[in-house]
Parts: structure tokens; C-alpha cells; sequence
């Protein structure tokens, strides 16, 4: 694997997870219990969280980090983020609703705006951080 690769991999992984962590237990928390308080379970499942995070910041790096790198531009790791976070929120959010009783139409405008928002922010940060650390050959 490509030192970029693994620079890109880890920024993106360490920026992605301090978010999401803030937003998860802190900001959100009880936004998440009042909406859908009954679906949660009393501890998260790492294993399947963790699975995620791993899928999730892969594609984050393939469909975001890499371009940005690659035209060395920031605003164009920001920008991808911001769609890769908006159609993988959407698609949770909105299957949720179509198909979970009780899932909350306010929570799906918030988590789509945070899914785009914590990838447009990771992606950035990471390509500005690879393109600085890592000279493109």
C-alpha cells in the first residue's frame, strides 16, 4: 500500500471518529434518545460499529481523499465529502423511514446534514494534510 494511502486512511479515520464521537455523545445524545429512544440499545454493538467506521472511511479516502489529493485542492475533498456523506446518510435515513415504525423525519434532515457535514470536514482535512506530507510523484 501506497504511503498516501495510509496517511490519507489515517487522517480521515482519526478526524471522522473525533466527530463523530463529539457528535454522538455529546451533541446529539439527546436528540437520538428522544426520537428514537426505543430502537437504541442499551450498549452499541462495537463489532458492527466498527465494521462500519473501517467501510465507511475506505470510501470516504477511494471517493473523496484520493481526488482531492490528486488535483491537489482541499475545496474538491470538501465538496466530495459533502455528496459521499449526504448519499450514505440518505440511504440509511430514508430506508429507515420508509420501512422502521416511529423513525423521526426531523432526525432524518439532521443526521443527512451531519453525514455531510463530518465527511466534507474529514475530507478536507485529510487531503490537506496527505498533499502537505506525502509529495505527489
Amino acid at each position: 500500500m501506497s504511503k498516501m494511502l495510509i496517511v490519507a486512511f489515517a487522517v480521515t479515520a482519526v478526524v471522522f471518529l473525533v466527530l463523530d464521537a463529539i457528535w454522538l455523545g455529546v451533541i446529539s445524545r439527546n436528540l437520538y434518545q428522544r426520537e428514537i429512544g426505543e430502537l437504541l440499545l442499551p450498549k452499541p454493538n462495537l463489532g458492527a460499529a466498527a465494521v462500519f467506521y473501517v467501510i465507511y472511511i475506505v470510501g470516504l479516502v477511494y471517493f473523496c481523499v484520493v481526488p482531492g489529493v490528486a488535483g491537489q485542492s482541499a475545496l474538491r475533498g470538501l465538496l466530495n465529502g459533502a455528496m459521499f456523506g449526504i448519499v450514505a446518510y440518505a440511504t440509511y435515513d430514508l430506508t429507515n423511514l420508509a420501512t422502521l415504525k416511529g423513525w423521526s423525519t426531523e432526525l432524518v434532515f439532521i443526521d443527512i446534514a451531519w453525514g455531510a457535514i463530518a465527511s466534507a470536514i474529514a475530507s478536507a482535512v485529510a487531503v490537506a494534510i496527505t498533499t502537505r506530507v506525502v509529495p505527489l510523484d
